[in-house]
């Protein structure tokens, strides 16, 4: 069995001077994808900026001075026309932001098979075609290249009401660190760092109302049971846990520069991780076919 392991505090490209260096940032025209161009605008770097809103990428494209094309990652023919783009203006690129996403809150039982597919063409399937198309770019970067991948929280653990988007964000995990060890077994210059936050303000949640029609299923039907999942995840999530998208593109540029592959901004909300890691460790050290018997709830 191959078993290996995964370096951290590797920087292929040199993070702490940006400047005239190129990043392509997707799901850019608002919130945290938006967070990070401003931020990497802020260390002289050239910008191409990607989204499925045309409006709201015109207005992002024009206050940070960037090449905006409309994409949609989900779609290989729209992503390669976006490499394209950016190789034809800027020559190279050393920086990959995928962060396009999408959100859908609800308990397994009122989620349909079209939320499913929703969530898993954009949020994971979008960061594997984005890859594809901008991997041998990264490699051909004479200074170095480096990708950043919007995952989540989610991430590590499971919370009710989000096992669809969980369950994306699991698998982006997966695909992310996978990709760091060949990278690493390649000896590529190519860096991968997943930016893991917890809440934060900004407009993902909206993207279910303007969802196209493949992935709009059956309204409820008339005295659908309330989801209580959905409820309770909405009335345990205080204030105080939710964090602006400035401060998480700050956290995410630290990071980066740091070489860590894992980039967590909320630590205060990981004792659910801890508890499932710890019970994992448990099982692994159980004895093969021991039966012991669970108690009664």
């Amino acid at each position: 069995m191959l078993l290996e392991t995964m370096a951290t505090g590797r920087t292929p490209l040199d993070l702490t001077d940006l400047n005239g260096k190129t990043a392509v940032v997707t799901g850019a025209a608002s919130g945290l994808g938006l967070a990070l161009a401003r931020r990497l605008k802020a260390e002289g770097m050239n910008l191409v900026l990607a989204d499925f809103d045309g409006e709201a990428l015109d207005q992002a494209a024009t206050e940070l001075d960037a090449l905006g094309i409309l994409t949609d990652v989900r779609d290989p023919a729209s992503v390669q026309a976006l490499a394209a783009a950016a190789v034809a203006r800027f020559g190279a690129v050393h920086l990959l932001c995928s962060n396009a996403g999408v959100a859908r809150m609800a308990g397994i039982e009122h989620l349909t098979l079209e939320d499913w597919r929703w969530l898993f063409d954009v949020n994971l399937f979008g960061a594997v075609t984005v890859t594809k198309a901008f991997l041998p770019l990264l490699k051909a970067a004479a200074e170095g290249g480096h990708m950043l991948f919007t995952a989540s929280l989610s991430s590590f653990y499971p919370t009710r009401a989000q096992a669809a988007y969980a369950a994306t964000k699991y698998a982006l995990a997966a695909f992310g660190e996978t990709l760091a060890l060949e990278l690493q077994a390649e000896e590529a210059r190519v860096g991968v760092t997943l930016l893991c936050p917890g809440p934060v303000r900004t407009n993902i949640g909206t993207g279910y109302a303007r969802r196209e029609m493949q992935y709009r299923g059956a309204a409820p039907a008339e005295g659908t049971a309330t989801d209580i999942h959905e409820r309770a995840f909405r009335d345990e999530t205080f204030d105080t846990d939710w964090s602006a998208a400035d401060d998480i593109a700050e956290a995410a540029l630290a990071g980066m520069r740091r070489g860590e592959l894992w980039v967590i901004t909320h630590p205060d909300l990981m004792s659910a991780t801890v508890a499932r890691h710890r019970g994992i460790e448990a099982a692994a050290e159980r004895e093969p076919g021991r039966q012991d018997l669970a108690q009664p709830i």
